[in-house]
């Protein structure tokens, strides 16, 4: 006798009542939860192998710049030798790069004082506490 000719009983879920079907959502949607999360966790670790692997690219293009810049100073000393003693090229060369430290720092210095200049959060707070009680100035 064949297998397929004994009917079985199948499950359907449409033999169920909505109080069953009710009380089966907080599962399906836990697990539904958890299979977003494991997702999210597998894309993350996906995306984050490959982002170190940019990032060690990146480092090591940084270290053969770095060391090109120290080759374009060489360069533009000795272009400077040209048209004068080489002590004063080297000379005349380090004084630029002491100026343009010297601006960049200055610069940096009118940033930080800026920093203090903000009101703190605690002052907005105290003057909100002050609008609600009906003190201080504020627009009315």
């Amino acid at each position: 006798m064949s297998d397929r000719n004994r009917s079985e009983p199948r499950y359907d879920k449409r033999d169920e009542s909505l109080l069953t079907l009710v009380g089966q959502l907080p599962g399906v949607v836990s697990n539904l939860v958890k299979a977003e999360i494991a997702n999210v966790k597998t894309q993350l670790a996906h995306k984050g192998k490959y982002a170190g692997i940019g990032a060690a690219f990146v480092a090591g293009a940084a270290v053969f710049l770095f060391f090109a810049i120290g080759v374009l100073i060489a360069v533009l000393i000795l272009a400077l030798a040209l048209v004068m003693p080489s002590w004063l090229a080297a000379l005349c060369v380090f004084v630029l790069f002491v100026l343009v430290a010297a601006v960049l720092v200055l610069i940096a210095l009118r940033y930080f004082k800026k920093i203090n200049e903000d009101p703190s959060p605690m002052d907005n707070v105290k003057e909100d506490i002050k609008a609600v009680k009906g003190l201080g100035e504020y627009d009315r």
